[in-house]
């Protein structure tokens, strides 16, 4: 006698292969600490995914907030100030940015909550999570468990997943993507620290690693931009911006990358001190083991995360968070109004940046053996400093990296890299066997949307 499954297969493929030819429409969700973004695709099963829309609120944490809002590639609402409704946190921002979209007559695909299929949420910790994860009930309060190793980074998702789960219609699935994922190929003798290891497993002491969604997109755009198997890419790929990181990319994996058990480790950012030495904060203030009074009863706080987070890096050296005014203060051109000593500041600060990344492509080119098909140059300060890409790329030319091409830094960059042309090449492989530099456009929202798009487990 047939099984009961047996019995249905045929129809359960017939209805498989229908979703499959259908299309959905997918949001894809970045909810940072003072930020939410949301991008609208409509995409079909195994094939990608097409941008209707992307909304964005910034200002949450210094109001007052306002809004971007694109449709098709078309700017439709340029910075305008939120007024007559509440925005107090990251649930309510999406709350505006979806009423956004259903509101809007040119986006004729999203009438209503009920045209939303899936919604795939940016995860900074995913902890021993590998892959993205359709989010159940059980999920959502594994997820809640790692905000104690992320307090400062899980949180703000997690407020638009419980709103999404509870507002949002039942067959509307929520993914979770995780920007840790990517590394979960870091072999254990790099990913492991050198302390009581029965302590580290028990409390999940390791190196994760983060802007793994970024560098997941990069690998890809990169392999196709050299017409090669992403299983055949070696890169040594730099996200930078207010967050920043480095990673080295062997045979398409994440071999190494700058940050670890949290975003704080690696490279030095707009706030984040990046790695220093542990003791230092005992010795920079006195009350580093309490609770910051940001606490609140579900994320908790100490005034050491709160120094090493919120109140380092270049804000620290210089007063602002702007890399574009760090570099603009040391054109001797500019008509700054700044005092040498300002100017000072900004240099150390440039100057230390530098430093930093190079150090850890040196590290890289060794870890990879010298086997190297590209650097490359990603994330908001990644994207738009030529300044920055010109000085670190001089500084590991030792290494064959350069020279770079001053006409292709400075005005190529600007000019192509967009949404239909992802890579820019800004020095080319020399006849004497050198390595080419490349920037990279690249686009989490997008990563996320693929991902859904080609797993077979979500797509129903």
């Amino acid at each position: 006698m047939k099984d009961v499954e047996d019995i249905h297969r045929p129809m359960l493929n017939s209805l498989q292969s229908t979703s499959a030819k259908m299309k959905k429409i997918v949001l894809s969700v970045n909810a940072g600490s003072s930020s939410v973004k949301i991008s609208a695709y409509s995409a079909l099963f195994g094939q990608a995914p097409i941008q209707i829309a992307e909304a964005q609120i910034s200002g949450l944490t210094a109001p007052p907030a306002t809004l971007k809002y694109t449709r098709r590639g078309e700017k439709v609402i340029n910075d305008e100030e939120v007024k007559d409704q509440k925005v107090s946190d990251q649930a309510d921002a999406f709350d505006i940015l979806l009423k956004t979209l259903i509101d809007d007559n040119g986006v004729p695909e999203i009438s209503s909550k009920e045209d939303i299929a899936y919604v795939c949420h940016r995860i900074v910790h995913g902890g021993e999570f590998v892959r993205p994860k359709l989010i159940s009930d059980e999920t959502y309060h594994n997820l809640e468990k790692l905000s104690d190793l992320a307090p400062l980074h899980n949180s703000t998702s997690l407020v638009i997943v419980h709103r999404c789960m509870s507002d949002l219609p039942k067959t509307t699935l929520n993914i979770a993507c995780f920007d840790s994922q990517f590394h979960h190929t870091i072999p254990d003798h790099i990913r492991t620290y050198p302390i009581n290891q029965d302590i580290a497993r028990s409390n999940h002491l390791r190196k994760y690693g983060f802007h793994g969604i970024s560098y997941a997109f990069i690998t890809r755009a990169v392999a196709e931009y050299l017409d090669k198997p992403v299983e055949n890419v070696n890169i040594i790929a730099l996200h930078l911006g207010s967050g920043a990181s480095a990673c080295a990319i062997k045979g398409g994996k994440s071999l190494d990358t700058s940050m670890g058990l949290t975003p704080l480790a690696g490279l030095p950012g707009a706030t984040r001190s990046g790695s220093v030495d542990p003791s230092l904060v005992f010795h920079y203030a006195s009350d580093v083991g309490k609770l910051s009074p940001a606490s609140t009863k579900e994320l908790h706080i100490s005034r050491a995360e709160e120094i090493l987070n919120k109140e380092s890096g270049w804000k620290a050296l210089t007063g602002t968070t702007n890399f574009g005014t760090i570099t603009a203060a040391l054109d001797p051109s500019s008509n700054s109004n700044l005092s040498q000593q300002q100017i000072a500041n900004m240099r150390l600060a440039f100057n230390l940046f530098v430093d930093r990344i190079t150090g850890f492509i040196g590290s890289y080119y060794v870890s990879l053996q010298g086997q190297v098909d590209a650097l490359v140059f990603a994330g908001g300060i990644g994207e738009r400093s030529d300044k920055l890409r010109q000085a670190v790329v001089e500084q590991v030319s030792c290494l064959g990296f350069g020279p770079v091409d001053k006409d292709a830094n400075v005005e190529r960059v600007g000019q192509e890299l967009d949404d239909d042309h992802a890579v820019v090449e800004i020095a080319p492989e020399s006849k004497k066997g050198g390595h080419r530099v490349l920037v990279c456009k690249t686009d989490e929202q997008f990563e996320m949307a693929r991902a859904c798009a080609e797993d077979g487990e979500f797509w129903r």
